[in-house]
């Protein structure tokens, strides 16, 4: 007599989770350094590992350089890029019609996630409207702010113009702060979506403070460090750090100035602060331990969209001095784990690094709190919020007629 076997209940068992070709489209990508590229490489990492197939397409960020070849659901795409006015170390892609055409044509992607909007992104997306492709969209870089930092002020609204109407194309837009959310619906964005940012805190971790490190700055034990991260250029308002260290220098005579980064404000800083660390670009652990071998962070850029130095700093058990703005407007409570300045008011930003400077017993309070902030910050859980966001693409259509339909249940959208 055969066994009798108990029914499967249906309504029990887990739901099946849904594989995605996903074509992303970048103007920029690791191994370039900036903010962009390298959260991208993490979201792009991430929807490998959810089992989504991927393919990224990119600039040719050198002549000779070759497509990484399809590994398991991650393949490379390279297109043709110039180098990008005043950021010759980056990439600007270039129009790319007939070849997406052809690529998606003979091998079609469920859906086209646009990272940048430069001329290979809008090439993307007019070629995923004619294809039918639903399209979700990210804004990364305020390139219409950045206008103001080198005498073309008068571009601003032209750019606006020009961001609107390429994100207004696509289902949704994803923005990485509600400051921004709020700046960009003013503006006239439809269907933002708040998705932040995310660290890797192992990586990341006040464990990687080095003798080693602080023996190469000059800075024996005692001596207290402020770091900066970032771009050396002119939207990175670099005159605020040059005058808020001044000041916390003559608080503290001993203190010093370690800067990770490049750029075309380096001759300026240098003569402004002569005996500064220049350590140039720094990857991976080398990086995680020179902010983990600092003592504070001080970070005067008001453009940013989000800011990955700061939670980065933040992870590394530093506390943080920056403008109430983007990521540190946003996780920073003034004088718990960090503190922040009236947004645009130097004199405050200068003030506040004095506070910072003063009270060393209070600083170093604030970097453990700052660090017991970002350890719910992993990347796994922005990957999530990405996903979801692109099963609504899914679920609300394809191309023009996706951004044309009425919004779908998606949290956060506005």
């Amino acid at each position: 007599m055969a066994e009798s076997l108990p029914p499967i209940v249906v309504d029990h068992l887990p739901p099946v989770h849904r594989s995605l070709r996903i074509a992303v489209v970048s103007e920029t990508y690791a191994p370039e350094v900036n903010g962009v590229a390298l959260a991208l490489q993490h979201v792009v990492e991430g929807l490998c590992e959810l089992r989504h197939d991927v393919q990224l397409i990119r600039p040719r960020q050198a002549p000779d350089e070759l497509a990484q070849q399809r590994t398991g659901s991650f393949e490379e795409v390279l297109m043709r890029g110039m180098p990008i006015p005043r950021y010759p170390e980056m990439k600007m892609g270039m129009p790319a019609n007939k070849a997406l055409v052809s690529l998606w044509s003979q091998h079609r992607p469920d859906l086209v996630y646009i990272a940048t909007e430069g001329p290979l992104g809008w090439s993307a997306l007019k070629i995923a409207n004619r294809l039918k492709l639903p399209v979700c969209s990210d804004f990364r870089t305020n390139f219409h702010a950045y206008s103001r930092h080198y005498g073309i002020g008068w571009l601003y609204r032209p750019i606006m113009d020009y961001l609107r109407k390429f994100h207004n194309r696509t289902a949704f837009t994803m923005v990485p702060s509600e400051r921004l959310r709020q700046d960009l619906r003013d503006n006239g964005f439809e269907r933002l979506v708040l998705v932040t940012r995310g660290v890797d805190t192992a990586l990341f971790d006040p464990a990687r403070r080095s003798d080693a490190v602080r023996q190469l700055w000059g800075a024996p034990p005692g001596t207290p460090v402020v770091l900066f991260v970032g771009r050396l250029a002119a939207e990175k308002n670099l005159g605020a750090l040059v005058s808020a260290f001044a000041a916390m220098r003559r608080k503290r005579p001993d203190l010093r100035l370690v800067v990770v980064g490049v750029g075309p404000w380096r001759e300026q800083l240098a003569a402004a602060v002569p005996d500064a660390f220049f350590a140039g670009t720094r990857r991976g652990e080398e990086l995680a331990a020179f902010y983990a071998s600092a003592d504070m962070f001080v970070f005067p850029s008001m453009t940013e969209t989000f800011g990955n130095v700061t939670l980065e700093a933040m992870a590394s058990g530093l506390p943080v001095l920056a403008y109430d703005h983007a990521s540190a407007g946003q996780l920073i409570r003034s004088g718990h784990n960090g503190l922040l300045a009236r947004l645009g008011d130097e004199d405050d930003f200068i003030a506040q690094g004095l506070r910072l400077a003063g009270d060393p017993v209070q600083a170093r309070e604030m970097g453990r709190r700052a660090r017991q902030s970002a350890t719910g910050l992993g990347w796994p859980r922005i990957v999530k919020q990405v996903e979801e966001v692109m099963f609504a693409t899914l679920a609300s259509g394809t191309g023009e007629r996706a951004a044309a339909a009425p919004m779908r249940s998606v949290a956060g959208v506005a």
